[in-house]
């Protein structure tokens, strides 16, 4: 078993990254696929899981390594949320709970199934020389063409009309929590180059907050809400691969508070807000 001493640098961040999680996420219900898809998808998961990493002190070529692995699980989750956007109106007939069940079983099923070859191709690819730096940088332009697409064609992104339940609020702080405390204990028991880190940067992105927000939204909104939301966040996710290469080189140079407060800011200035006026156009065109 961890002793409390082991286990201590992995809870503070996943609290941390649990509370910023509810709070992220419900901006989705609130206001609208656009503004809320935005909002929900700033780097802040990302955040408590690089200072944790960080702090887990396997060397800076280990800590950078799982930080330029993480666009890649980026890109992961856009295939995942693009799936919530095409197959529930391919799902046999059935309650809501079924066909929530059944998409919920499709769509984690098809993110694992691409996690073990994004794990297994980063590691071949490591092995033939090919940095993770790159693939990083090559994920997060896939990302952003994927995000582009998908919203090039404006759709209509409606805001929730009841209220998600506290349960449902909590669950998914509790699973971005689950999933920032497994990469950064990961990152502590694993050696100091190889498979830990590069596994604990995917584990970093497990789409909890996706999940929770597309069941969670269509239990209580019907299918309009979350579909609306999807172009937007696949787009918004590119601030957080662009949070994850700026730390990998910001947080050893100036230290881990100013390197990742800055990665923060530059990542919102740099993407998240060119998002925002992005999606604002098409709106605009499409109330036009």
């Amino acid at each position: 078993m961890l002793a409390s001493t082991e286990l201590l640098p992995a809870v503070l961040p996943a609290l941390l990254a649990g509370g910023m999680a509810i709070g992220a996420t419900l901006a989705v219900e609130r206001w609208g696929g656009v503004v809320g898809g935005v909002l929900g998808t700033l780097p802040t998961t990302i955040v408590p899981a690089a200072l944790g990493l960080y702090a887990a002190d396997k060397g800076v070529e280990a800590f950078q390594d799982a930080l330029h692995v993480t666009p890649v699980g980026m890109l992961l989750n856009v295939g995942f949320l693009f799936l919530w956007r095409v197959l529930p109106g391919r799902l046999p007939q059935g309650s809501l709970g079924k066909q929530l069940s059944l998409m919920l079983l499709l769509s984690l099923g098809a993110w694992a199934v691409l996690a073990v070859l994004g794990v297994g191709s980063v590691e071949l690819a490591s092995q033939a020389g090919v940095r993770p730096l790159w693939l990083g940088l090559g994920a997060s332009v896939l990302t952003a063409g994927a995000g582009l697409a998908a919203t090039w064609t404006p759709r209509p992104a409606p805001k929730g009309k009841r209220k998600v339940s506290v349960a449902v609020i909590l669950a998914r702080g509790l699973l971005a929590a689950a999933a920032i405390g497994s990469s950064v204990l990961i990152a502590r028991s694993a050696p100091e180059q190889g498979m830990g880190s590069l596994v604990a940067g995917m584990a970093a992105v497990f789409p909890a907050i996706f999940m929770t927000t597309m069941a969670g939204l269509w239990l209580s909104q019907g299918a309009a809400v979350p579909s609306g939301a999807v172009g937007p966040m696949m787009l918004g996710s590119c601030a957080v691969s662009a949070f994850s290469l700026l730390a990998a080189w910001l947080m050893p140079e100036l230290g881990s508070a100013l390197g990742a407060s800055i990665s923060w800011v530059l990542s919102i200035g740099l993407v998240s807000i060119p998002v925002a006026l992005w999606l604002r156009r098409g709106q605009a065109s499409l109330a036009g």
